[in-house]
């Protein structure tokens, strides 16, 4: 795993990171997404037509919602099976109103899986390159799911 654009005091600094697709299902993918020992981050891909939306659940240690939980946004084309944008919705705009200008990407090969988060009209750009080749234990459920 290769990350840009941490900082120190983040949360990511000097921590190990861990994806992991736990459920895939017809038109839902759920991924989970550790840094170091907080499981509090789940990844959640819903298909609609031919749009992608893009979630990002985040629990307490309890399995309860985190108040700035389920943000993100819809695809803004149909993109392809590499590549796809999702900028910020208006229910990440009123519940963030910095993240009015996030755009998030995700981009997929046979060996990595790369999670991208830039805000427009900033510096910020956060980047977490996972490589799909080293296989990893199976990680325990993140925080609030039930398996």
């Amino acid at each position: 795993m290769v990350t840009s654009g941490a900082r120190e005091g983040d949360g990511f600094s000097d921590k190990h990171l861990v994806m992991h697709v736990r459920s895939c299902e017809e038109n839902r993918i759920r991924i989970p997404f550790f840094v170091g020992e907080n499981k509090s981050r789940t990844w959640i891909l819903t298909k609609d037509n031919d749009r992608i939306l893009l979630k990002h659940d985040h629990r307490h240690e309890d399995g309860s919602d985190d108040k700035v939980t389920m943000y993100g946004g819809w695809s803004s084309n149909a993109g392809n099976e590499n590549m796809q944008f999702f900028p910020a919705d208006q229910f990440t705009s009123d519940l963030i109103d910095y993240a009015t200008f996030n755009v998030w990407w995700i981009t997929i090969d046979d060996t990595t899986y790369t999670y991208n988060l830039q805000r427009i009209g900033s510096n910020r750009v956060f980047t977490v390159t996972f490589d799909l080749t080293k296989e990893i234990e199976t990680p325990q459920a993140p925080w609030g799911w039930i398996d």
